[in-house]
């Protein structure tokens, strides 16, 4: 009798993490994070051009569209790039299968990545896995065709991942010099996903302190909509709250932060010098800008190659982009322009949908011309101007003694009836087009002159009264002041400034006058000469 000893067969029970990178900007972000040395995850890229696709270095390959595309790409049409996608989704769905958490990272506005992207998401969603979108925006230089296109696919792809990541390209200027190279440029943006990734599986696979599993990351990024990822690091003193700042403040994400986050993740790393009290620091920090009731989930772990810094990463979801689309271009439209989304009758509400603002509300039945409008109908009519119109049209030359106009006070006399005229009805058209009257234009009676003599007469003419001609008066003169009007002291000093003038200029005034300079004719007949001469 022998018996048979049979070993169980060992299951990795680690969480699988598959990033799959979808056309050529897909690709790029997925030869980035490996040449970072990132580990712990499946790299996949799917492609429709064959020779981006064989220059990629990644292990598992998929060649979109091969009968569709014969392997030259897309030509910047997203729906050659969903065709291509749905041509091999059998093997795309053989490459995530098994698959804890699925990472799809595309650049939107193109053709592969814009089309095929969402194709991937459903496919993932389909199997119950995880689903993070991280894809980027074009530059604006790229023009407003390919932003649009862009905005529709982020719109499609919104509808199967749990959360989305965007980074448009244009944030690159905030990080950038003009010494920036094109290419290192756009591994910083790659650098957004690969710390996202890097976060995650150092959360779920290296131990710590405070150890984080799959399910923590589930709980966080479930069904959460928006979200972003940042990671700083710091040394020095006060390195936990400066690596917290870096991390909150991601100068590439689409204009998000933490305000309002519903769920955040939170992972602290730092040498075996990392204390108590800099965790603190970290998590008060980052707990700052979330939401009160946010769902917080800390992890704390040590990498003795981090040596005297700390790092800080974050995941935080559930938050509301301001560069949300605000209505789905033409490409992405899922119902008409210019007509209302309606829920069905007990469906329920989607908060993570987009904010649908685009469509414009039918515009009302026209009325037949002459019927009457109600008076909210009326959306330019001024309340103040219409009672006034009414009070005018009310008021007649029968309904009341007949105003009298004061005249002056020297003479009294009657000014003419004042009669209102009749205010005009409202001119209605198609469409509910109203015309109204203005206020009544009010004539003044011409009013009565007075001449010279005293009398009244009454101006001709239909444009009011004809003034009189200027009454001459007599003008007096204006004297001279005299010493009299002076104050005493002016007086005073005037008297005996004459007085002085006087008797210093008698003795003397024969010889201190100047001489008269006389002409030709005097001089000959001598009568230039002075008595005494």
């Amino acid at each position: 009798m022998s018996i048979k000893l049979q070993l169980p067969k060992l299951t990795d029970l680690r969480p699988r993490l598959t990033v799959i990178g979808v056309g050529g900007a897909g690709c790029n972000a997925v030869n980035n994070m490996i040449a970072a040395g990132l580990t712990g995850v499946d790299f996949v890229v799917a492609n429709t051009d064959a020779q981006a696709l064989a220059a990629s270095s990644a292990e598992h390959k998929v060649q979109l569209g091969i009968n569709l595309t014969e392997g030259l790409g897309a030509g910047a049409r997203p729906e050659v790039g969903e065709a291509a996608a749905e041509e091999a989704i059998e093997e795309l769905r053989a490459q995530i299968t098994g698959s804890h958490m699925v990472f799809v990272a595309a650049g939107m506005g193109g053709g592969t990545g814009t089309g095929a992207a969402a194709v991937i998401a459903r496919c993932a969603k389909e199997l119950g896995i995880l689903t993070v979108g991280v894809v980027t925006k074009p530059f604006q230089f790229e023009g407003a065709r390919r932003m649009r296109i862009a905005e529709a696919g982020i719109v499609e792809l919104k509808k199967y991942v749990d959360t989305l990541i965007v980074i448009p390209n244009q944030n690159l200027f905030r990080i950038a010099s003009e010494k920036t190279t094109f290419a290192e440029a756009f591994i910083l943006a790659d650098q957004v996903l690969y710390s996202g990734v890097a976060c995650i599986v150092d959360l779920i696979i290296k131990e710590g302190l405070i150890n984080l599993d799959f399910a923590d990351v589930r709980t966080i990024m479930s069904g959460m909509g928006t979200a972003m990822m940042g990671t700083g690091e710091a040394t020095g003193e006060q390195r936990a709250i400066m690596a917290a700042e870096e991390a909150i403040s991601n100068p590439l994400l689409d204009d998000v932060s933490l305000k309002g986050a519903r769920g955040l993740l939170l992972s602290i790393t730092g040498g075996s010098n990392l204390t108590l009290y800099e965790v603190d620091e970290a998590a008060t920090r980052v707990r700052q800008e979330v939401d009160p009731e946010a769902n917080i989930i800390v992890g704390a772990t040590y990498d003795e190659n981090l040596g005297d810094r700390v790092r800080v990463s974050i995941v935080a979801s559930g938050m509301a982009r301001s560069g949300e689309p605000a209505c789905a271009p033409a490409m992405g439209d899922a119902w008409p322009r210019g007509a209302k989304r309606v829920l069905a009758p007990g469906a329920p509400f989607d908060t993570n949908a987009a904010p649908y603002t685009g469509g414009t509300n039918p515009a009302p039945a026209p009325s037949p011309i002459g019927a009457p409008a109600p008076a909210s109908a009326r959306p330019g009519e001024d309340d103040h101007h219409r009672r006034l119109s009414d009070a005018l049209s009310r008021e007649g030359p029968a309904s009341g003694p007949a105003p009298t106009a004061v005249p002056p006070p020297f003479q009294q006399m009657e000014a003419p009836p004042y009669t209102a005229p009749h205010a005009r009805e409202p001119w209605r058209g198609p469409g509910n087009v109203t015309i109204e009257a203005g206020l009544p234009h009010l004539r003044s009676n011409p009013m009565p002159r007075r001449t010279s003599d005293g009398a009244t007469q009454q101006a001709n003419g239909p444009f009011g009264f004809t003034p009189a001609p200027p009454v001459d008066m007599p003008r007096t003169q204006r004297r001279f002041p005299a010493v009299e009007d002076f104050p005493p002291v002016a007086q005073r000093e005037y008297r005996a400034k004459s007085a002085s003038g006087s008797n210093a200029a008698a003795p003397g005034h024969a010889r201190n006058e100047p001489r008269r300079r006389f002409g030709f004719l005097d001089r000959l007949t001598g009568r230039h000469r002075r008595e005494g001469d």
